[in-house]
């Protein structure tokens, strides 16, 4: 807040609106964009940790572990995203709680389900009633990140588990002709060189993954396009002194010029990561690259 924001109503436009940019309330949709950063940090690498574990259970010899990895990557591909976020962070958070109950409360004689409500002891609330609410806005934001992990680490696992099958059969038999073990095989040889065949389709999952951000709002976090909605709509003098007309076409705007420059900043960088995996591959870009040197 400036020092000249004593009395909005007599400011010009620049400076009211300066004023107005940077009131307590309005920054929350700065942080709110710092949200959206640290979900894709985080989410990122664990999705892609699901994903690889469930494409290396998937072409597991043991088939119990192959069915695992193959009907964790068709399960949860096979539900829509919605409705799969709505679902899974409810039973996470009744699970979670249920474990608590049952340690916590064992002289608990009243039914759990009770209608239409799911009734544990105050003990085993998940978080306390009693906590600060940093703590309910920091668990509420890690249980999206683990739902989105879940997610989008299925539809890793199907990239990761073709890009497993398109390394040349020839690589591995030649590792296994020189003595490597199966784990060797595959750790040296195998995983080295899926990535080439792998970033294309996890280029466009990372892109999806920008795109699925605002559905931290169902999670009950306040990301950047509920503040958008939120400080956009119509303010009136009676619950502002920064009142405006709806507002929301602007924000919105704003959304999206954000979103395309993160996304085409996602594209540059993508681009050389996958210039740099070709390079002395035998593949289509590598081909490329050696022409063009």
């Amino acid at each position: 807040m400036f020092s000249f924001c004593t009395d909005p109503s007599l400011l010009p436009d620049w400076q009211w609106m300066a004023c107005y940019l940077t009131t307590g309330k309005h920054m929350s949709i700065y942080t709110s964009v710092l949200t959206v950063l640290l979900l894709l940090a985080i989410t990122a690498p664990a999705a892609l940790a699901f994903g690889f574990a469930g494409a290396s259970a998937a072409r597991s010899r043991i088939a119990p572990l192959s069915w695992l990895g193959k009907g964790y990557i068709a399960i949860v591909r096979g539900v829509p995203d919605i409705a799969f976020f709505l679902f899974f962070v409810i039973a996470l958070d009744q699970m979670i709680e249920y474990v608590r109950h049952r340690a916590l409360c064992p002289d608990w004689s009243e039914p759990i389900r009770q209608g239409n409500d799911f009734v544990v002891c105050a003990a085993a609330k998940m978080p306390l009633g009693t906590a600060p609410q940093w703590v309910h806005e920091t668990y509420g934001f890690f249980t999206a990140v683990f739902t989105f992990a879940i997610v989008f680490g299925a539809f890793a696992a199907n990239v990761l588990f073709g890009a497993m099958r398109a390394v040349p059969r020839a690589q591995l038999e030649t590792a296994e002709a020189y003595g490597m073990s199966p784990r060797q095989t595959f750790l040296r040889v195998l995983v080295p060189q899926m990535w080439v065949y792998a970033l294309p389709g996890l280029s466009n999952l990372w892109m999806v993954l920008i795109k699925a951000t605002p559905l931290l709002f169902l999670l009950g976090v306040e990301d950047i396009v509920y503040w958008a909605r939120e400080l956009g709509g119509t303010k009136t003098e009676r619950f502002t002194e920064y009142p405006h007309g709806d507002w929301r076409m602007w924000y919105f705007l704003a959304l999206l010029v954000f979103y395309l420059l993160f996304t085409r900043a996602s594209e540059v960088v993508l681009g050389r990561i996958m210039a740099r995996l070709t390079l002395g591959q035998a593949t289509t870009g590598g081909e490329a690259q050696r022409k063009a040197a």
